[in-house]
């Protein structure tokens, strides 16, 4: 798979969380029911201060590597919420606020059908000699596809 280095600024989202791992046998199922709640139920667009129109879904706190525990939020960029009265309103809804630290990623750009595509990145992924920091990835869906197709940047946090 090609990919790049770049350097990603720091940047803050709000969304939704659950913690999972990869030996969890309901974990695809946790992940797209966290997908559903985030569209179905209006958190995409209860989300104020949004950035752009994509959506992210992040993998962070890791346990320690693939075989650990981790975050997964879906979320979406927002302009800060360091203003107490917005913080405040936001975890009332359950949305949480969390930072994507800047520094050096792998960048992937893969396109498809949306599900298929990213399934088929991650596993792809675990056979790569890659030196992955283990802190924080994320995949950045594009505006403007479609399910079937879709076009997802991916980025995985690089020592």
């Amino acid at each position: 798979m090609n990919y790049e280095i770049v350097h990603v600024e720091e940047k803050t989202v709000a969304g939704l969380r659950i913690r999972t791992s990869n030996n969890d046998p309901l974990m695809s199922r946790k992940i797209g029911e966290l997908w559903q709640r985030f569209y179905q139920d209006g958190i995409y667009h209860a989300i104020p201060g949004k950035r752009n129109d994509k959506s992210i879904g992040l993998y962070t706190h890791y346990e320690m590597d693939v075989h650990g525990e981790y975050d997964v939020i879906v979320c979406c960029e927002v302009q800060g919420a360091g203003d107490s009265d917005a913080k405040q309103s936001l975890e009332e809804a359950e949305i949480q606020i969390e930072t994507i630290p800047a520094g050096k990623y792998a960048k992937f750009i893969v396109q498809g059908h949306m599900q298929q595509a990213v399934a088929e990145f991650w596993t792809k992924l675990c056979s790569m000699e890659l030196d992955r920091k283990f802190s924080c990835d994320f995949e950045e869906y594009q505006s403007g596809g479609d399910m079937d197709n879709a076009e997802i940047h991916i980025y995985i946090a690089l020592n």
